[in-house]
């Protein structure tokens, strides 16, 4: 018997890879305004479950192609002007819809949809644990090799140019990386709550620190702090582990803006 047979372990494991992939994509997530995206690439996940089964092939390459797909679909849209949060809305919940209903055709007992809408952390095998923390060593490549290019390209397109980047390729790597973690997170908080553990962490921190690298660090360490609270709070209470994992995340969140609300009336 050896250290990882132990369920909760391989959680815990599992909730810290997820955090360490979600966390600093999602500070790129906050700092180009692309929440919506980033439901509508995790809502559409829900369909890349059902393809992967309807064709028996590993669910992890089912989502990341829908999910590319997906976020492809968004990031030309918005090149040619068309990305309003309407039309975000509307491709995102028809995404949804759209997975729901090739659920639904599959044979009974096939799906477990509630695991992927809202995620089944307590399940997580070694081979999953080897899935998120590969997919989160490459997600933080990418952001490591491209830091720059792509800060730049945020702050400005122009900027961008004359530096010699290449916006388009930097949108590309935030659009794989997205992809990639939807792909790595869909089992640890399921895809209805992906969006959250992108955006709350970078957002329950930002009015504290100065610098990008260091929203990135202490984004990261509330994601962590958020994954394993949440999963012991789902213990003591029996809650779902997924959602008990963004409530304290947003439970962070809360108390850091209303402690920045004091602290800034003081």
């Amino acid at each position: 018997m050896t250290l990882l047979d132990d369920f909760m372990i391989r959680a815990a494991i599992a909730a810290v890879g997820l955090a360490l992939a979600a966390a600093p994509l999602g500070c790129f997530v906050v700092w180009r305004r692309m929440a919506y995206v980033g439901d509508a690439t995790a809502h559409a996940a829900i369909l890349g479950v059902a393809l992967a089964l309807a064709l028996s092939m590993p669910i992890i390459f089912g989502v990341l192609l829908i999910a590319i797909g997906m976020a492809f679909t968004v990031s030309v849209l918005g090149e040619r002007g068309a990305t309003t949060d309407s039309l975000l809305g509307v491709l995102s919940y028809s995404a949804l819809a759209a997975g729901l209903v090739a659920a639904s055709l599959l044979s009974p007992g096939k799906l477990d949809l509630m695991a992927y809408l809202f995620g089944d952390i307590l399940v997580v095998s070694k081979a999953d644990l080897a899935l998120i923390w590969g997919g989160a060593f490459v997600v933080i490549s990418l952001l490591v090799w491209r830091w720059r290019a792509v800060l730049t390209t945020i702050v400005s397109i122009d900027l961008a140019y004359a530096a010699g980047y290449n916006p388009r390729r930097e949108q590309l790597v935030l659009t794989l990386a997205l992809a990639l973690v939807v792909a790595i997170a869909i089992k640890v908080v399921g895809a209805l709550l992906i969006g959250a553990m992108l955006i709350i962490p970078a957002t329950a921190v930002r009015p504290w620190v100065r610098g990008p690298e260091a929203m990135v660090f202490f984004a990261s360490f509330v994601a962590i702090v958020a994954g394993l609270g949440g999963l012991q709070t789902s213990l003591w209470l029996e809650t779902p582990t997924g959602p008990s994992i963004v409530c304290v995340a947003a439970t962070v969140f809360a108390a850091s803006h209303s402690l920045r609300v004091i602290t800034f009336r003081v």
